[in-house]
């Protein structure tokens, strides 16, 4: 049975989380249907999960996507807020990471190379053959995970009451060399959903038997209009954070952290995504618009940070993002181009938005950054809070 981290607070915080208590809807409930099948024939299974208010989000084995998140706007009206495609076959030949669990390592790793204890690793340089993205050509979100519905069997932790959430347990183990990163890595990730509160509780763990680096985050584009419903500049944007980490021209981190002060990257009140997302400022340029990690400002005694909080104005959906990592990586859709999504829609050119919580981009090579180095007889852990309401 895996243990859940020591870190994850009572069930009664998240849904404290939770305002403006909405009359259930329904009984919450767990379906899975066949999605399709890999080159190799392994299965391919959709997971609906449906709380009691009427949220819905729905997650594949393969990948540990999330192909669907519905939820509703201040009139009640439902609509899937995450991007993605209709078919299997679809994420497998063109997704730009919809909704995918990433890793080893998510973000980039200048050179795709880094050194441990002495000894250097060269791991796939699969982003213009110079360094490395997402963990590689073939990493998490490419693979099928083992899945089962969380139980009180399969969850330990004595202050969460399984009979209060649904959720899906994933796991994953990725042999040592794999994409050139060192290590066998056991990983454990959980998606949970309170019956009652409008919240979707991300959980990672993992073990190695090496030395290894680690970053793993949840890449789902969000639109809070719908997905496909236009762009996300009339969006507006909180980031609680008072720097950010400047990149070169291939999106590495210089190793600075710099105030946001006086710059386009001060979301600290909110702001609309578009009013200065093509400043004449360099990291502007350098990002084609926003696709920069924000150091998270940190609270003394505080176990997750209020990360960030995106709005709709029109519809009023809103999400709030809490984490206990100290970044946040915010992607505004700039190297996205027109395609086909979901149910007969077009996605646009910065058609979605992603918060991906995070250790700092190429923390292997920056000691002073946060490290991101795992070691045998440690556990990685990680947890991410995405609350949905409507004002």
């Amino acid at each position: 049975m895996s243990k859940l981290p020591a870190f994850m607070t009572s069930l009664t915080l998240l849904t404290a989380l939770a305002t403006n208590a909405i009359p259930a809807a329904g009984e919450s409930s767990i379906t899975v249907k066949t999605w399709g099948k890999l080159p190799s024939g392994e299965e391919v299974k959709l997971y609906t999960l449906t709380n009691n208010l009427g949220m819905q989000v729905t997650i594949s084995n393969y990948g540990g996507l999330i192909t669907s998140l519905c939820v509703p706007d201040k009139e009640g009206k439902m609509e899937d807020v995450i991007l993605g495609f209709d078919t299997l076959e679809e994420y497998m030949e063109k997704s730009p990471y919809f909704g995918a669990v990433v890793g080893r390592y998510g973000n980039r790793i200048g050179g795709g190379t880094f050194t441990i204890d002495g000894t250097a690793y060269q791991v796939t340089k699969n982003e213009k053959g110079i360094q490395c993205l997402h963990g590689g050509n073939v990493g998490f979100d490419k693979k099928i995970w083992d899945v089962e519905e969380i139980t009180s069997e399969n969850l330990q932790h004595d202050r969460i009451d399984t009979d209060k959430i649904i959720g899906l347990k994933l796991t994953l183990i990725s042999p040592d060399g794999e994409e050139g990163f060192p290590g066998t890595i056991n990983t454990v990730l959980h998606y949970m959903v309170p019956k009652d509160t409008n919240l979707l509780v991300v959980l990672y763990g993992a073990t190695t038997d090496k030395p290894t680096h680690l970053n793993l985050t949840q890449h789902a584009y969000f639109n809070m209009k719908g997905a496909g419903n236009g762009d996300i500049l009339d969006h507006e944007v909180t980031i609680w954070a008072d720097r950010f980490t400047p990149v070169d021209e291939n999106l590495i981190p210089t190793g600075e952290l710099r105030d946001v002060t006086g710059t386009a990257m001060d979301f600290r009140q909110p702001n609309l995504v578009g009013a200065r997302i093509d400043a004449d400022e360099e990291q502007i340029k350098i990002g084609g618009g926003y696709d920069h990690n924000w150091v998270l400002n940190v609270k003394e005694g505080e176990n997750f940070r209020k990360a960030a909080k995106v709005r709709d104005p029109a519809s009023g959906r809103t999400m709030e993002v809490f984490t206990t990592e100290p970044g946040v990586q915010f992607y505004a859709g700039n190297f996205m181009s027109t395609m086909p999504g979901k149910g007969g829609k077009t996605y646009v050119k910065r058609g979605g938005l992603c918060f991906e919580t995070q250790h700092f981009p190429d923390s292997p090579n920056k000691p002073q950054f946060p490290s991101t180095l795992v070691k045998p007889g440690e556990e990685y852990k990680s947890a991410t809070i995405f609350k949905f309401s409507a004002e």
